[in-house]
């Protein structure tokens, strides 16, 4: 799955809300403590067990005043749950946000920000629980969880401090593992935000896959990348390399082990006029997944090169 990025407009709306969390919060050091985020917004953080739904029972019979789909159909927020599997949700009636326990404890901070992302976007309220014929559509759903993830990213990573620093540093894995410990977030949220944001102007692409050599049973070769993450200027140059292409390429270079560095190698991929350039690639396995960066290096065959 290929990422999308935000319209101008949306971005800058979106940003101009994180902006008056951080200046509320004092322009905080990272990692951002999201329960500061949390007490300035006003917002409540609850568990649930998504194998257990009596939590989730209990808050919506205490729901006195809520939004009229969810008025109107109490069992909606269950079915959600039960029908997407979500892992998080927020109430905006309540201004709560639910998370499920049962999630890996790593992936909380994300999906807690994602929430609040929701929560950030005035937008949002109307949309969330609805069951018209446009909130059905699954594009709008596809915009607002894409909206969401774009104020969660600005959120944790401090909108420009991350790429400040990212610019500051070598577009390597290692870069990543750092800023990925230093703004306290996953290595994986990392790698998309160092991907989109970290050295504007260079064609990068971010891939969270399976190891190349030790696949799942339910692993699907036509698309075998859970997700591909494009720079906006690869998106424009190289949109056209499939990811079926990457991963063939990762086979090549990555080793067998099943953690740690995987490998180094430098690639070539053909831009849209036809074009060869080549990039350097490199692999780290974090057990659950690889986590591959490809950064431009050069033309090849002197071809006139897309950065000038």
């Amino acid at each position: 799955m290929k990422n999308t990025f935000v319209g101008q407009r949306v971005a800058t709306d979106l940003d101009a809300q994180v902006l008056k969390v951080l200046r509320g919060l004092d322009y905080p050091e990272p990692p951002l403590d999201l329960g500061d985020v949390r007490a300035l917004q006003k917002l409540d953080l609850r568990y649930y067990n998504s194998t257990d739904d009596s939590a989730l029972r209990e808050t919506i019979s205490r729901m006195k005043i809520a939004g009229k789909q969810i008025l109107e159909r109490p069992s909606l927020i269950l079915d959600a749950v039960r029908t997407a599997q979500l892992k998080a949700l927020w109430l905006p009636d309540h201004r709560r946000i639910l998370i499920d326990q049962d999630e890996h404890q790593l992936k909380h901070r994300w999906n807690e920000g994602h929430e609040i992302g929701h929560s950030l976007a005035p937008w949002h309220q109307l949309y969330l629980f609805g069951d018209n014929a446009e909130t059905l559509l699954p594009t709008c759903h596809d915009t607002l969880e894409n909206e969401a993830n774009y104020t969660c990213g600005q959120l944790l990573f401090l909108r420009g401090r991350f790429t400040e620093e990212a610019s500051d540093m070598e577009q390597t894995i290692d870069t990543i593992l750092h800023l990925s410990k230093d703004f306290g977030n996953t290595i994986t949220s990392t790698l998309w935000r160092f991907v989109e944001e970290g050295h504007r102007g260079l064609p990068m692409v971010g891939i969270v896959s399976q190891h190349p050599h030790h696949t799942d049973a339910d692993f699907d070769p036509e698309s075998p990348c859970r997700y591909c993450v494009e720079s906006p200027q690869f998106k424009r140059c190289f949109g056209t390399v499939t990811e079926v292409q990457l991963f063939s390429l990762m086979k090549n270079y990555c080793r067998r082990a099943r953690g740690g560095p995987l490998g180094r190698s430098q690639v070539p991929l053909i831009d849209r006029n036809g074009d060869r350039h080549e990039f350097v690639f490199e692999s780290f396995s974090i057990r659950h997944a690889v986590l591959s960066l490809g950064v431009y290096a050069k033309p090849a065959h002197k071809v006139v090169s897309i950065l000038e």
